[in-house]
């Protein structure tokens, strides 16, 4: 008997099984009513895996006459997409091709211009999923003509059915009935991070390694948190994912959040990435804090050193530091604001001369130093004194502003003083 994963196995027969995606396969969702048209579009399918995107695939194949054909774009060639298109028109398709290509980010253009033509022409009806954002990885060309779906991670209860379906299943199977222990059926659908797949191959794993009392095969919970520990990372380090998380880590801290700032650095640190969440923390300390509180950027500098010097577990305890320390902090944007507007000047051209007091000494034809004019600051009272630094043409321009906090405010009134005195006011 040919072996079937039980994730295959379970896989739903009707739209009412589908697990999930219910704002779009709901009562009345927009992709329910397309596929119940029979009149099937294009479609790219978003999402993250083990969410059902081939499940729905295969039932609109069973809902239109066209022969179905699977792809995956990891492993497919050029040949293998010309082959497809030869089908159509034939007996082996006599009604067009209805292709599933599954992975389409790794298509590259050349592969995905391929498609344009048959697709255009409605001798293929072409159903793409990927993992990736299509309006990033899918040729444009291709996704004009398309329509795009995303589908979302599956909650803890709405795979507690599957979970429990899923022993059914394996205990028909194996011949016995499982007996779980509290929390076994709770804790896989909880740990699976939305992912109906590793939680079917969870149940799978349990119910073949569990013992048997009698007419029963036992599944112990610490098993269950033993199986499904690391199962609820997403995580990849050149996709989306990964820019979603750091983004997620450094808004919690710039909103002052230290329990969600906690959270997505625990998941970048579980799914074993030092130096990424490294690298974004001396990012935020710059960015978000700032001048708020200057010295938080040595402070971050020697937390994350720290990190890098310990590694993994340990690194966890200095960047827990960092992270809630700053989520906690006092926070300013000023001067990251004033250079990023500096910039555009330069960018747009505003810049023009030095003014001659600040150049660098130069002589002249009898090798005698031209008169500069420059007034050295150390030689005035407080170390200041008035004079032009931006180029004429800018002369006058102010990129940065004092921001409302207590270092800052405490710096403006400093040279609002000195600056008030030598004016004589």
């Amino acid at each position: 008997m040919t072996y079937r994963p039980l994730a295959d196995e379970i896989r739903p027969e009707t739209l009412e099984e589908v697990v999930g995606q219910k704002h779009i396969l709901g009562e009345g969702g927009l992709l329910r009513r397309i596929i119940e048209s029979g009149s099937i579009p294009n479609l790219i399918f978003y999402g993250p895996s083990g969410t059902g995107k081939t499940t729905v695939a295969n039932l609109i194949a069973k809902r239109t006459n066209r022969t179905l054909r699977r792809l995956n774009a990891t492993t497919a060639s050029l040949s293998d997409v010309k082959d497809v298109i030869g089908e159509v028109g034939t007996l082996l398709a006599p009604e067009g091709v209805l292709l599933y290509l599954d992975e389409i980010q790794y298509f590259n253009k050349k592969q995905q211009q391929s498609l344009l033509e048959v697709i255009e022409r409605g001798d293929v009806t072409l159903i793409a999923s990927t993992t990736e954002n299509p309006y990033f990885y899918v040729y444009n060309a291709v996704l004009s003509r398309s329509s795009v779906f995303e589908f979302k991670p599956l909650s803890a209860n709405e795979l507690m059915p599957a979970v429990e379906r899923g022993f059914r299943l394996m205990g028909e199977r194996l011949g016995a009935k499982a007996r779980c222990e509290e929390g076994v059926v709770a804790h896989i659908a909880a740990a699976c991070g939305g992912d109906c797949r590793k939680a079917m191959n969870a149940v799978e794993l349990l119910m073949n390694a569990a013992e048997r009392q009698g007419e029963n095969l036992v599944i112990t919970l610490e098993d269950a948190k033993t199986v499904a520990q690391r199962s609820a990372m997403r995580y990849d380090r050149e996709g989306d994912d990964h820019y979603d998380l750091l983004s997620a880590l450094q808004k919690s801290i710039r909103g002052s959040d230290p329990d969600a700032a906690c959270h997505y650095l625990a998941r970048l640190l579980e799914a074993g990435d030092l130096l990424s969440p490294c690298r974004r923390l001396m990012v935020i300390a710059c960015e978000d804090v700032g001048l708020a509180y200057p010295q938080i950027i040595p402070i971050v500098k020697a937390c994350v050193d720290a990190a890098t010097m310990l590694g993994l577990p340990e690194a966890r305890i200095p960047l827990g530091d960092a992270a809630v320390l700053m989520a906690t902090s006092p926070k300013s944007n000023s001067a990251h604001l004033a250079l990023d507007a500096a910039m555009a000047d330069v960018r747009a051209g505003k810049t023009g001369d030095y003014p001659r007091h600040l150049q660098n000494k130069h002589l002249d034809s009898a090798g005698q130093e031209r008169e500069q004019g420059y007034l050295y600051p150390h030689d005035f009272p407080h170390h200041w004194v008035r004079q032009q630094y931006l180029p004429d043409a800018l002369a006058g321009t102010h990129y940065y502003r004092y921001a409302e906090n207590k270092a800052e405010q405490a710096a403006r009134q400093y040279w609002e003083k000195i600056r008030g005195e030598q004016m004589g006011g």
